[in-house]
């Protein structure tokens, strides 16, 4: 059993759970509850570190898949002290994973299937974020592209937030999102930009083909480059005294959208995902 705090090992997980940089100088990421180690792929995960409380808990209640796990994957006990140190949560479950973080290559997400993206240009909101994943998965998204400005998707707020889905939906940070705009209409995909100064309401639209939905930061928006790279700039019709939505709100009309049409052509396709009339 660990007691101490400062244990290498113990100090160790806590600059995982708190640097960015030491996160992705190891390719790791840490997961915390019972949910997000119960679906993080057994292959993945590193280390795992419970309380003496949580194991007894586990035993009197008959957990047997997930003791089971834990004789997989193996595991440190360490005291309650120890467990507060390593937590980022106000309300420790006993239970946290050090994760290998997976990497994803847009060829890889192009090979897809008619594709359902999402661009995030400089998205800052951790709680955005990983609902956004969340909500994604939930749509039938097919990958989310990211600004190399946005939100580490490895900070806990995130994977918390994604509540699983982050080892689900593929994703992957673009140095240059524009060349990513280039490289998914040389395959085929169209763009729509959501923008305050939309041309055309976004349900007005046929998103049953490759299709990937461009959503701006949370105070600014698109950037301009951005938007003028977009094959169209698609609006959500606004009423009273509002002038936006926020980021995830926005990007859950526009995936469902896209799922609702999906799912409901069935023989129709849209071919060339023109405006409706």
């Amino acid at each position: 059993m660990i007691s101490s705090p400062a244990n290498a090992r113990i100090k160790q997980v806590v600059q995982w759970q708190t640097r960015a940089k030491e996160r992705q100088k190891d390719q790791v990421f840490v997961v915390e509850g019972l949910k997000l180690y119960g679906e993080a792929p057994r292959e993945r995960i590193r280390e795992v570190y419970v309380t003496t409380e949580f194991l007894e808990r586990l035993r009197r209640q008959s957990e047997r898949a997930v003791l089971d796990k834990l004789g997989e994957t193996g595991f440190e006990e360490v005291t309650e002290e120890v467990f507060a140190k390593l937590s980022d949560t106000r309300t420790p479950q006993g239970i946290l994973a050090v994760v290998e973080q997976p990497r994803y290559e847009l060829n890889q997400l192009l090979l897809q299937e008619n594709p359902l993206f999402l661009l995030l240009e400089d998205l800052q909101d951790p709680g955005n974020l990983g609902t956004i994943l969340r909500t994604g998965e939930g749509a039938g998204i097919t990958g989310v592209i990211m600004s190399a400005s946005t939100v580490d998707i490895f900070n806990p707020k995130v994977i918390r937030a994604t509540m699983g889905s982050v080892f689900r939906v593929p994703f992957l940070y673009a140095d240059d999102l524009q060349i990513t705009v280039d490289r998914l209409h040389e395959a085929g995909v169209k763009t729509y930009a959501a923008h305050l100064q939309g041309d055309v309401y976004y349900d007005s639209f046929g998103f049953c083909g490759p299709v990937a939905f461009m959503i701006g930061n949370e105070a600014n928006g698109l950037g301009e480059a951005l938007t003028a790279r977009a094959s169209a700039r698609i609006k959500i019709p606004m009423e009273g005294m509002v002038e936006s939505l926020n980021a995830g709100v926005a990007a859950a009309l526009l995936m469902y959208e896209a799922h609702r049409q999906r799912s409901n052509a069935g023989f129709r396709t849209m071919q060339g995902h023109g405006i409706i009339r």
